[in-house]
């Protein structure tokens, strides 16, 4: 099978694609990042998601985003809570500066030393919190970047193609599409601030929206939250 990288937090929508890459014939290769976010939760549950569908393949970088900050999730910003991502205007402080395109660049690197010309991304622009690097014409610009600025792809060896196949899903959808596909969710985690033991806070955007997801798609929430203890 040709290889795909696929990024992958551990979270709902990066598990689906990591499933969906299988399905369509690929074998995924899971990039993961230690990037001085505040917990370490999100990439045990990476290790636990990757090692219950047998991936292989399992990179884990370290990279210090902390130095640059800017962030709730990579600085000692509050995280907002209690507040529903479809009620604000503003984009929120857990964007981290120019995330999605650091990851990128480091998953477009290991897909050409790999000879992969695919990689997967599980950006979604319906039940996200308003980032702007989950935008589909962002993605459109980094495509037509990575096929200019790689070795294999000048040579003609490689042509990249960037995909979003839950881009235009809502997180009801996401999820009915991941139990289908025998994603176990109970192995994910979303939170941006879990409680030191581990446990999900139920409060923050990324809570909302999974709760909204599951409750959406008329399934039982497999997350332990720790508000409801």
């Amino acid at each position: 099978m040709n290889k795909a990288v696929v990024l992958f937090s551990g979270g709902i929508d990066s598990a689906t694609c990591l499933a969906l890459a299988r399905k369509d014939g690929f074998e995924p290769c899971a990039l993961s990042f230690r990037y001085s976010q505040r917990h370490e939760v999100e990439l045990k549950a990476a290790r636990q998601v990757a090692d219950n569908m047998r991936i292989t393949d399992h990179l884990i970088l370290d990279l210090p985003l902390d130095k640059i900050g800017g962030s709730a999730l990579t600085s000692g910003i509050e995280v907002p809570k209690d507040q529903s991502p479809e009620d604000r205007s503003q984009i929120p402080n857990t964007y981290v500066p120019a995330r999605n395109t650091i990851f990128l660049s480091f998953a477009l690197a290991w897909a050409e030393t790999l000879g992969a010309a695919d990689i997967y991304i599980g950006i979604n622009a319906l039940d996200y919190s308003g980032y702007p690097d989950c935008r589909p014409e962002f993605i459109q610009a980094y495509e037509a970047m990575a096929n200019l600025a790689t070795k294999e792809s000048l040579e003609d060896r490689l042509v990249y193609k960037f995909h979003t196949p839950l881009l235009n899903l809502s997180k009801a959808q996401i999820i009915t599409l991941g139990v289908e596909l025998g994603v176990d969710y109970s192995l994910t985690h979303s939170c941006y601030d879990p409680s030191p033991e581990g446990l999900s806070c139920g409060r923050c955007d990324s809570c909302y929206l999974r709760k909204k997801g599951f409750q959406e798609a008329g399934l039982p929430d497999p997350t332990i939250y720790a508000k409801d203890i």
